[in-house]
Protein backbone atom coordinates (compact mmCIF):
# COMPACT_ATOMS: atom_id res chain seq x y z
CA UNK A 1 0.00 0.00 0.00
CA UNK A 2 1.69 3.22 -1.20
CA UNK A 3 0.16 6.11 -1.15
CA UNK A 4 0.56 8.57 -4.05
CA UNK A 5 -2.33 10.59 -5.24
CA UNK A 6 -2.10 14.40 -6.31
CA UNK A 7 -5.48 14.96 -8.49
CA UNK A 8 -8.58 13.96 -9.21
CA UNK A 9 -8.72 12.54 -12.65
CA UNK A 10 -4.98 10.70 -13.47
CA UNK A 11 -5.75 6.81 -13.35
CA UNK A 12 -6.91 5.20 -10.35
CA UNK A 13 -5.14 2.45 -9.13
CA UNK A 14 -6.20 2.19 -5.18
CA UNK A 15 -9.21 3.94 -3.50
CA UNK A 16 -11.13 3.62 -0.28
CA UNK A 17 -14.59 3.05 -0.37
CA UNK A 18 -17.16 4.26 2.44
CA UNK A 19 -19.42 2.31 4.23
CA UNK A 20 -23.25 2.90 5.10
CA UNK A 21 -23.16 0.18 7.57
CA UNK A 22 -25.63 0.96 10.74
CA UNK A 23 -26.36 4.84 9.34
CA UNK A 24 -29.67 5.23 10.71
CA UNK A 25 -30.42 8.41 11.93
CA UNK A 26 -28.78 12.42 11.40
CA UNK A 27 -27.91 14.30 14.61
CA UNK A 28 -29.88 17.51 14.17
CA UNK A 29 -27.91 20.15 16.63
CA UNK A 30 -25.84 23.68 15.73
CA UNK A 31 -23.13 21.88 14.37
CA UNK A 32 -25.46 19.92 11.81
CA UNK A 33 -28.13 22.72 11.49
CA UNK A 34 -24.95 24.99 10.09
CA UNK A 35 -23.72 22.56 7.99
CA UNK A 36 -26.61 21.51 6.38
CA UNK A 37 -28.10 24.92 6.52
CA UNK A 38 -27.75 26.46 2.58
CA UNK A 39 -29.83 22.87 1.53
CA UNK A 40 -32.09 22.92 4.59
CA UNK A 41 -33.49 26.48 3.92
CA UNK A 42 -32.00 27.49 0.70
CA UNK A 43 -34.16 24.64 -1.13
CA UNK A 44 -37.14 24.60 -0.15
CA UNK A 45 -39.42 26.34 1.96
CA UNK A 46 -38.06 28.09 5.18
CA UNK A 47 -40.08 26.37 7.06
CA UNK A 48 -40.12 23.25 5.50
CA UNK A 49 -38.80 21.49 8.39
CA UNK A 50 -39.38 21.61 12.41
CA UNK A 51 -36.96 23.40 14.07
CA UNK A 52 -35.21 22.71 16.45
CA UNK A 53 -37.07 22.51 20.33
CA UNK A 54 -35.74 25.58 23.02
CA UNK A 55 -34.24 23.61 26.07
CA UNK A 56 -32.75 24.98 29.16
CA UNK A 57 -31.10 22.17 30.20
CA UNK A 58 -27.94 22.73 27.29
CA UNK A 59 -27.66 22.48 23.44
CA UNK A 60 -30.54 21.69 21.80
CA UNK A 61 -30.18 18.24 19.68
CA UNK A 62 -32.46 15.60 18.30
CA UNK A 63 -31.92 12.43 16.35
CA UNK A 64 -33.93 12.26 12.92
CA UNK A 65 -34.42 8.94 12.22
CA UNK A 66 -34.27 7.82 8.49
CA UNK A 67 -36.48 5.01 7.41
CA UNK A 68 -34.93 1.78 7.03
CA UNK A 69 -35.75 1.09 3.59
CA UNK A 70 -33.86 3.88 2.43
CA UNK A 71 -30.63 2.68 4.61
CA UNK A 72 -30.64 -0.48 3.29
CA UNK A 73 -31.13 0.83 -0.60
CA UNK A 74 -28.27 3.07 0.60
CA UNK A 75 -25.73 0.17 2.00
CA UNK A 76 -26.87 -1.93 -1.57
CA UNK A 77 -25.89 1.34 -3.58
CA UNK A 78 -22.50 1.87 -1.89
CA UNK A 79 -21.35 -1.55 -2.17
CA UNK A 80 -22.50 -1.61 -5.48
CA UNK A 81 -20.06 0.78 -5.87
CA UNK A 82 -17.57 -1.15 -4.49
CA UNK A 83 -17.99 -3.76 -6.80
CA UNK A 84 -17.70 -1.85 -9.88
CA UNK A 85 -14.61 -0.22 -9.33
CA UNK A 86 -13.12 -3.43 -8.43
CA UNK A 87 -14.42 -4.61 -11.38
CA UNK A 88 -12.34 -2.03 -13.20
CA UNK A 89 -9.11 -3.34 -12.00
CA UNK A 90 -8.83 -0.92 -8.93
CA UNK A 91 -7.72 -2.49 -5.81
CA UNK A 92 -10.46 -1.27 -3.14
CA UNK A 93 -10.61 -0.82 1.07
CA UNK A 94 -12.56 -0.39 3.17
CA UNK A 95 -13.29 1.79 6.70
CA UNK A 96 -14.33 -0.12 9.53
CA UNK A 97 -18.22 -0.53 10.13
CA UNK A 98 -20.01 1.60 12.73
CA UNK A 99 -21.25 -1.02 15.41
CA UNK A 100 -24.72 -1.23 15.52
CA UNK A 101 -26.38 0.97 18.46
CA UNK A 102 -22.94 2.70 18.87
CA UNK A 103 -23.19 5.14 22.29
CA UNK A 104 -22.76 8.77 22.05
CA UNK A 105 -19.53 10.00 21.64
CA UNK A 106 -18.38 13.20 23.89
CA UNK A 107 -16.74 16.63 23.83
CA UNK A 108 -16.56 19.40 26.29
CA UNK A 109 -20.50 20.18 26.83
CA UNK A 110 -21.95 18.53 23.81
CA UNK A 111 -22.72 14.87 22.87
CA UNK A 112 -23.56 13.32 19.58
CA UNK A 113 -24.34 9.63 18.20
CA UNK A 114 -21.58 9.24 16.16
CA UNK A 115 -22.20 8.84 11.83
CA UNK A 116 -20.50 5.77 9.86
CA UNK A 117 -17.32 6.83 7.88
CA UNK A 118 -19.63 7.42 4.61
CA UNK A 119 -18.53 10.49 3.31
CA UNK A 120 -15.35 9.77 3.88
CA UNK A 121 -13.78 12.48 1.66
CA UNK A 122 -14.96 15.23 3.96
CA UNK A 123 -12.45 14.78 6.87
CA UNK A 124 -9.32 13.47 5.08
CA UNK A 125 -7.04 15.49 2.51
CA UNK A 126 -4.83 13.22 0.41
CA UNK A 127 -1.98 15.31 -0.74
CA UNK A 128 0.99 13.14 -2.93
CA UNK A 129 2.24 10.77 0.11
CA UNK A 130 0.67 12.74 2.79
CA UNK A 131 -2.49 12.30 4.83
CA UNK A 132 -3.84 14.98 6.46
CA UNK A 133 -6.98 14.52 8.58
CA UNK A 134 -8.97 17.90 8.84
CA UNK A 135 -10.96 19.52 11.41
CA UNK A 136 -14.69 18.27 11.26
CA UNK A 137 -17.27 20.90 11.53
CA UNK A 138 -19.97 18.40 12.85
CA UNK A 139 -19.67 16.92 15.96
CA UNK A 140 -21.56 13.79 15.06
CA UNK A 141 -18.81 13.28 12.93
CA UNK A 142 -15.61 14.00 14.96
CA UNK A 143 -14.19 10.90 15.15
CA UNK A 144 -15.63 9.46 12.35
CA UNK A 145 -11.75 9.25 10.77
CA UNK A 146 -10.62 6.76 13.15
CA UNK A 147 -12.82 4.19 11.75
CA UNK A 148 -10.08 4.61 8.70
CA UNK A 149 -7.03 4.37 10.85
CA UNK A 150 -6.28 0.78 10.14
CA UNK A 151 -5.35 1.41 6.53
CA UNK A 152 -3.82 4.87 7.67
CA UNK A 153 -1.40 3.14 9.69
CA UNK A 154 -0.92 0.21 6.91
CA UNK A 155 0.14 3.42 4.75
CA UNK A 156 1.74 5.11 7.35
CA UNK A 157 3.76 1.95 7.68
CA UNK A 158 5.17 2.36 3.93
CA UNK A 159 5.90 5.70 4.02
CA UNK A 160 3.55 7.66 4.12
CA UNK A 161 3.22 11.26 6.24
CA UNK A 162 0.29 11.34 8.43
CA UNK A 163 -1.13 14.53 10.30
CA UNK A 164 -3.76 15.29 11.99
CA UNK A 165 -4.93 19.05 11.62
CA UNK A 166 -5.69 20.84 15.05
CA UNK A 167 -9.41 19.81 16.32
CA UNK A 168 -11.76 22.00 17.36
CA UNK A 169 -13.47 21.94 20.97
CA UNK A 170 -17.15 22.72 18.78
CA UNK A 171 -19.15 24.53 21.37
CA UNK A 172 -21.93 26.64 19.57
CA UNK A 173 -19.30 29.65 19.89
CA UNK A 174 -16.72 28.12 18.06
CA UNK A 175 -18.37 28.61 15.25
CA UNK A 176 -18.41 31.68 12.46
CA UNK A 177 -22.27 32.34 11.98
CA UNK A 178 -22.33 34.83 9.62
CA UNK A 179 -22.81 32.94 6.55
CA UNK A 180 -25.60 31.33 7.79
CA UNK A 181 -27.35 34.29 9.62
CA UNK A 182 -27.48 35.85 6.23
CA UNK A 183 -24.96 39.23 6.95
CA UNK A 184 -23.59 38.46 3.56
CA UNK A 185 -25.53 36.50 1.75
CA UNK A 186 -29.47 36.26 1.39
CA UNK A 187 -29.51 32.26 2.60
CA UNK A 188 -30.06 32.66 6.30
CA UNK A 189 -33.52 31.45 7.43
CA UNK A 190 -35.14 30.74 10.56
CA UNK A 191 -33.24 28.68 12.43
CA UNK A 192 -33.45 28.61 16.19
CA UNK A 193 -30.16 26.41 16.86
CA UNK A 194 -28.12 29.36 14.40
CA UNK A 195 -29.47 31.95 15.80
CA UNK A 196 -29.63 31.43 19.49
CA UNK A 197 -25.60 29.91 19.80
CA UNK A 198 -25.39 29.37 23.72
CA UNK A 199 -22.28 30.54 25.59
CA UNK A 200 -19.94 27.73 27.50
CA UNK A 201 -16.60 28.22 29.61
CA UNK A 202 -14.67 25.77 27.36
CA UNK A 203 -15.29 28.49 24.19
CA UNK A 204 -11.82 29.68 22.69
CA UNK A 205 -13.82 31.65 19.84
CA UNK A 206 -13.88 30.99 16.31
CA UNK A 207 -11.75 27.82 15.70
CA UNK A 208 -10.28 26.02 12.21
CA UNK A 209 -12.76 24.12 10.93
CA UNK A 210 -11.87 23.03 6.82
CA UNK A 211 -12.80 19.60 5.08
CA UNK A 212 -11.24 17.68 2.28
CA UNK A 213 -14.13 17.70 0.08
CA UNK A 214 -13.45 22.14 0.06
CA UNK A 215 -10.18 21.33 -2.22
CA UNK A 216 -9.73 20.79 -5.81
CA UNK A 217 -6.33 19.04 -6.23
CA UNK A 218 -4.57 19.81 -9.50
CA UNK A 219 -1.06 18.64 -8.68
CA UNK A 220 1.09 21.01 -7.17
CA UNK A 221 -2.45 23.89 -7.36
CA UNK A 222 -5.03 23.41 -4.22
CA UNK A 223 -8.09 25.58 -4.96
CA UNK A 224 -9.86 25.55 -1.75
CA UNK A 225 -13.30 27.57 -0.95
CA UNK A 226 -13.56 29.74 1.92
CA UNK A 227 -17.30 31.11 3.25
CA UNK A 228 -16.41 32.20 6.63
CA UNK A 229 -13.65 32.76 9.37
CA UNK A 230 -13.44 29.09 10.35
CA UNK A 231 -12.73 28.08 6.96
CA UNK A 232 -9.60 30.99 7.21
CA UNK A 233 -8.04 29.39 9.82
CA UNK A 234 -8.11 26.39 7.89
CA UNK A 235 -6.36 27.67 4.98
CA UNK A 236 -3.50 29.86 7.67
CA UNK A 237 -2.39 26.77 8.79
CA UNK A 238 -2.50 24.27 5.65
CA UNK A 239 -0.42 26.96 4.33
CA UNK A 240 2.41 26.94 7.09
CA UNK A 241 1.81 23.15 6.49
CA UNK A 242 2.72 22.73 3.36
CA UNK A 243 4.90 25.92 2.91
CA UNK A 244 6.45 26.59 -0.40
CA UNK A 245 5.69 22.46 -1.61
CA UNK A 246 1.95 23.91 -2.78
CA UNK A 247 0.59 26.89 -4.18
CA UNK A 248 -3.39 27.79 -2.53
CA UNK A 249 -5.31 29.64 -4.24
CA UNK A 250 -9.00 30.36 -2.36
CA UNK A 251 -11.88 31.01 -3.65
CA UNK A 252 -14.63 33.30 -2.35
CA UNK A 253 -17.96 31.36 -1.00
CA UNK A 254 -18.45 29.47 -4.25
CA UNK A 255 -20.62 27.29 -2.03
CA UNK A 256 -21.53 27.07 1.74
CA UNK A 257 -18.59 24.65 2.11
CA UNK A 258 -17.68 21.76 -0.35
CA UNK A 259 -16.56 22.28 -3.77
CA UNK A 260 -16.79 18.59 -5.13
CA UNK A 261 -20.44 19.30 -6.37
CA UNK A 262 -19.53 23.25 -7.95
CA UNK A 263 -16.77 22.30 -9.55
CA UNK A 264 -14.42 18.92 -10.94
CA UNK A 265 -11.49 18.41 -12.58
CA UNK A 266 -12.25 15.84 -15.60
CA UNK A 267 -8.52 16.43 -17.29
CA UNK A 268 -5.94 19.20 -17.42
CA UNK A 269 -7.88 21.76 -18.98
CA UNK A 270 -11.56 20.38 -18.43
CA UNK A 271 -13.67 21.11 -15.89
CA UNK A 272 -17.89 19.94 -14.58
CA UNK A 273 -19.11 22.79 -13.47
CA UNK A 274 -22.87 23.56 -12.05
CA UNK A 275 -22.48 26.72 -14.11
CA UNK A 276 -20.72 28.73 -15.97
CA UNK A 277 -20.48 31.69 -14.09
CA UNK A 278 -17.99 29.45 -11.71
CA UNK A 279 -15.19 30.63 -14.07
CA UNK A 280 -15.36 34.21 -12.60
CA UNK A 281 -14.99 33.21 -9.38
CA UNK A 282 -11.87 30.91 -10.08
CA UNK A 283 -7.92 32.04 -10.41
CA UNK A 284 -6.95 33.56 -13.43
CA UNK A 285 -5.22 31.03 -14.43
CA UNK A 286 -8.06 28.73 -14.71
CA UNK A 287 -10.21 30.64 -16.40
CA UNK A 288 -9.25 29.73 -19.60
CA UNK A 289 -9.93 26.07 -19.17
CA UNK A 290 -12.97 24.44 -20.54
CA UNK A 291 -15.75 24.56 -18.64
CA UNK A 292 -18.25 21.62 -19.38
CA UNK A 293 -22.09 22.65 -17.61
CA UNK A 294 -24.88 20.03 -18.39
CA UNK A 295 -28.33 20.43 -18.24
CA UNK A 296 -30.65 21.48 -15.50
CA UNK A 297 -31.30 18.48 -12.75
CA UNK A 298 -34.72 16.32 -14.13
CA UNK A 299 -36.42 16.02 -10.82
CA UNK A 300 -37.85 12.96 -12.12
CA UNK A 301 -34.59 11.82 -11.30
CA UNK A 302 -34.79 11.77 -7.76
CA UNK A 303 -37.47 9.83 -5.08
CA UNK A 304 -40.17 11.54 -3.91
CA UNK A 305 -39.69 11.82 -0.38
CA UNK A 306 -42.04 13.18 3.00
CA UNK A 307 -41.32 16.68 3.67
CA UNK A 308 -42.38 15.86 7.20
CA UNK A 309 -40.10 12.99 7.73
CA UNK A 310 -37.15 12.45 5.25
CA UNK A 311 -34.86 15.25 5.91
CA UNK A 312 -32.99 16.35 2.38
CA UNK A 313 -29.44 17.71 3.09
CA UNK A 314 -28.23 17.97 -0.92
CA UNK A 315 -29.31 20.07 -3.62
CA UNK A 316 -30.80 19.04 -6.83
CA UNK A 317 -26.80 19.50 -7.98
CA UNK A 318 -25.52 16.47 -5.86
CA UNK A 319 -25.09 14.00 -9.32
CA UNK A 320 -22.28 16.12 -10.46
CA UNK A 321 -20.32 14.68 -7.84
CA UNK A 322 -18.94 11.82 -10.01
CA UNK A 323 -15.65 10.02 -9.22
CA UNK A 324 -12.91 10.42 -12.58
CA UNK A 325 -11.08 6.37 -13.00
CA UNK A 326 -9.16 8.04 -15.51
CA UNK A 327 -8.66 11.10 -18.29
CA UNK A 328 -11.65 9.39 -20.01
CA UNK A 329 -13.62 7.58 -17.67
CA UNK A 330 -16.02 9.30 -15.64
CA UNK A 331 -18.65 7.46 -12.95
CA UNK A 332 -22.26 8.86 -12.85
CA UNK A 333 -24.91 7.80 -11.24
CA UNK A 334 -27.02 6.21 -14.01
CA UNK A 335 -30.11 8.25 -13.25
CA UNK A 336 -28.72 11.25 -14.68
CA UNK A 337 -29.31 10.65 -17.93
CA UNK A 338 -28.44 15.11 -19.10
CA UNK A 339 -25.08 14.44 -17.82
CA UNK A 340 -24.32 11.13 -19.28
CA UNK A 341 -25.71 12.88 -22.55
CA UNK A 342 -23.45 15.42 -21.99
CA UNK A 343 -20.01 14.16 -20.86
CA UNK A 344 -20.66 11.07 -24.01
CA UNK A 345 -20.67 14.27 -26.54
CA UNK A 346 -17.61 15.63 -24.84
CA UNK A 347 -15.85 12.06 -25.80
CA UNK A 348 -16.17 10.68 -22.09
CA UNK A 349 -16.50 6.60 -21.22
CA UNK A 350 -19.00 6.70 -18.60
CA UNK A 351 -19.82 3.88 -16.19
CA UNK A 352 -23.36 4.29 -15.03
CA UNK A 353 -23.75 3.29 -11.31
CA UNK A 354 -26.91 3.07 -9.44
CA UNK A 355 -27.38 5.66 -6.16
CA UNK A 356 -31.11 6.46 -5.29
CA UNK A 357 -30.69 8.42 -2.04
CA UNK A 358 -28.03 10.86 -2.42
CA UNK A 359 -30.31 13.32 -1.25
CA UNK A 360 -31.22 12.26 1.77
CA UNK A 361 -27.41 11.25 2.77
CA UNK A 362 -25.40 14.25 1.76
CA UNK A 363 -23.09 12.67 -0.88
CA UNK A 364 -22.40 11.52 -4.57
CA UNK A 365 -19.65 8.95 -5.85
CA UNK A 366 -16.64 11.37 -4.75
CA UNK A 367 -17.82 11.75 -1.74
CA UNK A 368 -18.00 8.17 -1.06
CA UNK A 369 -14.27 7.84 -1.89
CA UNK A 370 -10.81 8.23 -1.15
CA UNK A 371 -8.26 7.90 -3.92
CA UNK A 372 -5.29 6.73 -2.12
CA UNK A 373 -2.80 5.74 -5.60
CA UNK A 374 -3.49 7.41 -9.33
CA UNK A 375 -0.74 7.65 -11.90
CA UNK A 376 -0.27 11.32 -11.57
CA UNK A 377 2.56 12.82 -9.89
CA UNK A 378 2.67 16.87 -8.63
CA UNK A 379 2.63 18.77 -11.68
CA UNK A 380 2.12 22.07 -12.59
CA UNK A 381 -1.19 22.38 -14.61
CA UNK A 382 -1.16 25.97 -14.58
CA UNK A 383 2.18 26.95 -16.33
Amino acid sequence: MQLHSHDDFTRLREIVVGSAAHYLGHERDLSFELFHHENLTGFRSDWAYPRLAQTDTGPRRENWAIKERYAAELDEDVEALATTLADLGITVHRPLPLPPNAPAIAGLGWQAAPTPALNIRDNTLILGGQIIETPPAIRSRYLETQLLHHLFQAYEENGAQWTVMPRPTLTDMSFDLSYARGITTTLGGPTEAIDDPQPSPYDVGHEMMLDGAQVLRLGRDLVVNVAQSNHARGVRWLERHLADRYRIHTVHRMADNHIDSMLLALRPGVFLARHDGIRDLMPAPLRSWRYIVPPEPDAGAFPVYDDSEDLVLTSPYIDLNVLSVDENTVLVNQECIGLIKTLEAEHFTVVPVRHRHRRLFGGGFHCFTLDTRRDGACEDYLS
